[in-house]
């Protein structure tokens, strides 16, 4: 049996190979000198100090380095955890600036417990129920609001709400107070950072090499951070009534139990932390996974979810705010080179560098940086690509998507989210409610059977061969019969119906009682209902049940056996493909 040091040890570092020293040393760098100004401005968004943001990419980063699933994952503090910790704690902004902060590392709290759990639960396959649709519609929507809430720090003007119609009508009721100085600092660092991300083939590479102008894309968003605090101590803006970050703590998070107000606030918040835990874990997920499968690594969805869990759980406790998988910042880890978990572990030694040496020299630093650096990593984050896809080739997706989007801006993240999921299970109750039935018939002399709609086959008078593309449940069996009843009806000759079962993986009790109806049905009408190609699992269910004992018919391992015992050289018709 292993010993408890070796149970504690990651395999990533019992295994750790030097050769990948300097590329993670370097990696770990290079993520975290970038995302410094990227961690502040998240802070910002979920409503907390500046320095809260440094925070939460210290505790949780080292926690789910040591415990969770991807080798290269960058685990921080994200644009969607951030506007959702802002929109879940919206009531509490009023109440004092250190309840608020109390409030968002309890959230965190709570979001990493409930993760945790599920990972003990072995919930990982969840991840499954959660459509493309609902995901980049959501995702979509809270990049609109993520951009909008931003206009404060550009403007001055002090919007509050949590949905578009509250955003933009708090603008508009103290556009009075809009600063100039403040909308011209804003304004061109944002066209410069959208220039620098969209426009880097005309910026940079036009004159530089490939690599360097790679690099110096990179670079930009700290060079400008950089630039702005010099501007701002050499202009003196903060006299001139340009809102800036100020003092910020010099020190490490300290160790904090999250204060519970009380217990019905406890409660309030676990609708909220529930729907956080599930983005968090999807968004964590379809990140890791992909660079898994690129590094052909294997992925463990219950793994994440532990790690994750406990990621927040340690965060919570140390000043933090809910954390999740970054996609640029985990995609600058991969590009920077990194192997292993030991460049995240690098990257916390540039945080705490930058809070014990550095903190000081970031206050002179304009908020409105900060929300055009915001507003410029999001912009890509609004996926209209997805809405096209889905509208050419699956309009039940493209629906979902509409429905979380519009969702979001109009009632808010967690309302918006709660619609999209609604109208996806929705579809996929519809849908599962709608299964296929195809008529079919022979092709030709072999023992394949097709849709006589798509192909030339050869069908027999007597003989109604049906193929049921679906299981089934409650939820289908009325449709069925229905369709069932109908190919009857416009087969009048047929007297022999033959149901092909190969796609029917169960059949519940409902559905049971659908054929034994089906069966006196047709037996009233001098007709013999046959099953063709039953399953096991399936024959467990129901072989000694009236669906078998009962049945007029009988029941053939295959179809070309059953036509061949049918048959009985019936007239036969062929059928070509209609378009």
């Amino acid at each position: 049996m292993p010993s408890l040091a070796t149970r504690l040890i990651p395999d990533w570092l019992r295994q750790y190979q030097l050769a990948a020293l300097p590329t993670d040393v370097i990696a770990g760098l290079v993520v975290g000198v970038l995302v410094i100004p990227q961690s502040l401005g998240y802070a910002v968004l979920a409503g907390l100090p500046p320095v809260y943001g440094l925070y939460a990419a210290i505790v949780p980063v080292i926690v789910y380095a040591w415990l969770g699933s991807s080798n290269v994952q960058a685990v921080g503090p994200v644009a969607i955890t951030a506007i959702m910790t802002a929109s879940s704690l919206h009531a509490y902004a009023d109440r004092g600036a250190e309840h608020y902060i109390l409030m968002a590392s309890l959230l965190a709290f709570m979001v990493g417990a409930l993760l945790w759990i599920a990972g003990r639960l072995k919930l990982g396959w969840i991840m499954q129920f959660i459509s493309r649709g609902v995901s980049a519609g959501f995702i979509s929507g809270a990049a609109v609001l993520i951009f909008v809430s931003q206009l404060k720090y550009l403007t001055a003007i002090p919007i509050t709400g949590n949905s578009l119609i509250g955003y933009l009508s708090s603008m508009q009721l103290y556009i009075y107070l809009l600063h100039p100085l403040t909308l011209v600092i804003g304004v061109v660092a944002f066209i410069l950072l959208v220039s620098n991300r969209y426009a880097s083939k005309w910026l940079w590479r036009s004159w530089l090499s490939a690599n360097y102008a790679k690099w110096a894309e990179r670079l930009f968003p700290l060079i400008l951070l950089i630039v702005a605090i010099l501007l701002s101590l050499l202009l003196n803006w903060s006299t001139r009534d340009v809102a800036t970050i100020g003092s910020i703590p010099q020190g490490l998070p300290t160790f904090i139990i999250p204060h519970v107000p009380s217990f019905q606030e406890a409660l309030e918040l676990l609708p909220a932390a529930g729907l956080m835990a599930l983005i968090v874990f999807v968004s964590s997920s379809s990140v890791a996974s992909i660079y898994a499968r690129r590094r052909g690594e294997t992925f463990d969805a219950n793994r994440e979810l532990t790690g994750l869990g406990l990621a927040n759980l340690a965060g919570g406790l140390f000043q933090s705010f809910t954390v999740a998988g970054g996609f640029s910042r985990t995609a600058i880890n991969v590009d920077s080179g990194a192997k292993t978990p030991l460049a995240s572990l690098v990257t916390v030694i540039v945080m705490v560098a930058a809070l014990i040496a550095f903190s000081e020299a970031l206050a002179p630093l304009p908020y409105a940086i900060l929300g055009a650096t915001i507003m410029a990593s999001i912009v890509g984050l609004i996926d209209f690509a997805t809405l096209q896809s889905a509208r050419k080739r699956d309009r039940l997706d493209a629906v979902s998507f509409i429905a979380a989007f519009i969702g979001v801006l109009i009632f808010g993240l967690n309302t918006g989210l709660i619609i999209g999921l609604m109208v996806s299970f929705a579809s996929l109750i519809w849908q599962s409610s709608q299964p296929h039935v195809a008529v079919v018939g022979q092709l030709g002399d072999t023992g394949h059977f097709r849709n006589i709609n798509r192909h030339d086959v050869v069908t027999f008078e007597r003989l109604l061969m049906l193929r049921i593309d679906e299981s089934l449940f409650f939820g289908n069996t009325e449709s069925v019969h229905r369709r069932i009843l109908q190919s009857v009806r416009q087969y009048p000759q047929a007297c022999e119906i033959i149901l092909m079962m190969a796609a029917v993986n169960h059949i519940d009790l409902t559905a049971q009682e659908m054929l034994m109806t089906l069966t006196r049905e047709l037996t009233v009408q001098d007709k013999r209902l046959h099953f063709s190609f039953v399953k096991g699992p399936v024959m467990d269910i129901i072989g000694d049940t009236p669906v078998i004992t009962e049945l007029s018919g009988q029941v053939f391992m295959s179809t070309l056996e059953a036509v061949n015992t049918l048959k009985n050289e019936l007239p036969s018709t062929t059928h070509s493909y209609l378009s």
